[in-house]
């Protein structure tokens, strides 16, 4: 069982330095206690008292590394059940599995098409990180092949599956280097499959059928050496995974050792629409890693964007740079449309304006990061800050008329920033769908 903070605080230092980054030892030993802080953050913490708190150091999450250089992932070392708790660290890698029985042209141009599954949502850049390559032909010169060709291909770090640990092996010797993830389907070859994964210092992913059996497996994989372990539930279907994900995360965070470690999910049953419902639910509840079959993009696009969202920070809105932006190559004469910060609606505003092909300009106004209709009832979106952002970016210097295109749920605001800006105000959709007609037809341009 874990250390309680005051068990922790024992065998701290007691002389409320803050070099740790905290007021007093006591209140390091309670996040400590709650897995919130390794012990390493302590710079004067003895030897002895070191020795005596190292199973309290280590998180309740192993952290599992996959891979090498810029593509490396890294999954575990959560500390929350709940996001709005504090966040989740480690975001969900989304692995997309290739049957190694594909011919060589098919295997190879779908290996490259994963590569290839990147997207821009919101100004960050979401793609795939990974290729599963699923020994089917159970044959390990064809995986060995597939391993290779998937990794050259996509560029992406490897998951092997096999049920075999010879075959593993044979896979982790192409790959020597670059870490990729062994997962051994057959419980039987556990221990064989552990011997691999230490001689080839790769990860291991073990499977069981159930909870209990996977804590009695994982002390077995760690005393072989394998500290980096990943937990395949073995179970099938969205009801039985969820909620084999949600114990696995609930005993981990509880202190329960043996299931401390990241878990998978497959979401490769039924029809590619439901595979993408299930792997959205996973990325939801806990799952470290999740497996597709599909390559539609269409259906991969929904899973990176839940992944997004989950992983943001729930207490720090995203937000763009509050300044005024230029979409196309706006002149003199070009609108000029405000709104906030906050990142979904700087991109929804600009994606409409962009695929409207009227230049123009954004002004983004600082409202910490918060929705139009948010900032407006906090009074962050108002005449005064719009008319300070106006005069901030020096707006009248870019161009000759003075007229201000604002969100239509915000219309009230008009004769306040009239009032306190001089420009006039023209009032657009209250959806950004609506900005290109708008833009075509209804834009007013007082010099022309």
């Amino acid at each position: 069982m874990p250390l309680t903070g005051l068990e922790i605080y024992k065998h701290l230092p007691k002389t409320n330095c803050k070099d740790c980054g905290f007021p007093t030892c006591l209140a390091f030993a309670m996040k400590m206690a709650a897995g919130q802080i390794a012990l390493e953050k302590c710079p004067h913490v003895s030897p002895e008292g070191r020795a005596a708190l190292e199973s309290a150091s280590r998180p309740p999450i192993q952290l599992v590394e996959i891979g090498s250089g810029e593509n490396q992932i890294k999954i575990g070392n959560e500390t929350q059940l709940f996001r709005h708790e504090e966040k989740f660290h480690r975001p969900t890698a989304v692995a997309i599995r290739l049957d190694d029985t594909l011919d060589d042209a098919t295997f190879a141009q779908r290996a490259g098409d994963i590569g290839q599954l990147v997207f821009e949502r919101v100004g960050t850049r979401v793609r795939v990180n990974m290729v599963a390559v699923d020994n089917q032909s159970q044959d390990a010169g064809r995986l060995a092949w597939a391993v290779q060709t998937a990794a050259e291909r996509s560029g992406l770090p490897c998951m092997v599956i096999s049920a075999k640990a010879a075959h593993l092996d044979r896979a982790a010797e192409v790959l020597s280097g670059q870490r990729p993830l062994l997962y051994v389907s057959d419980p039987s070859e556990a221990l064989n499959a552990a011997a691999v994964a230490k001689a080839r210092q790769c990860p291991l992913a073990i499977r069981a059928d159930g909870l209990e059996a996977l804590a009695e497996l994982t002390p077995k994989i760690q005393a072989a050496g394998v500290e980096q372990i990943v937990l395949a539930p073995g179970t099938r279907g969205l009801k039985a995974t969820l909620d084999a994900l949600t114990r696995i995360r609930r005993l981990a965070l509880k202190g329960f050792r043996r299931l401390g470690y990241p878990a998978l999910a497959f979401a490769v049953d039924g029809s590619p629409y439901l595979q993408m419902i299930q792997a959205c639910t996973y990325v939801a509840k806990y799952a470290a890693i999740v497996i597709l079959d599909t390559l539609d993009r269409a259906l991969i696009l929904p899973v990176l964007a839940t992944r997004q969202d989950i992983y943001t920070d729930p207490q720090k809105p995203v937000a763009v740079e509050p300044k005024l932006y230029e979409v196309g190559e706006p002149g003199p004469n070009s609108p000029v449309l405000v709104t906030t910060n906050f990142s979904l609606t700087y991109y929804s505003v600009e994606g409409e304006v962009e695929a409207s092909r009227v230049p123009a300009y954004i002004l983004s106004v600082d409202t910490e990061g918060t929705s139009v209709l948010t900032a407006w009832a906090s009074d962050k979106f108002n005449p005064e800050t719009i008319a300070k952002a106006l005069h901030n970016f020096r707006v009248e210097e870019r161009v000759k008329h003075r007229r201000l295109v604002i969100p239509g749920l915000v219309a009230v605001l008009s004769a306040g920033i009239e009032d306190e800006s001089g420009w006039t105000v023209q009032v657009g959709p209250k959806e950004a769908s609506g900005i290109p007609n708008f833009l075509k037809t209804q834009w007013q341009n007082p010099l022309t």
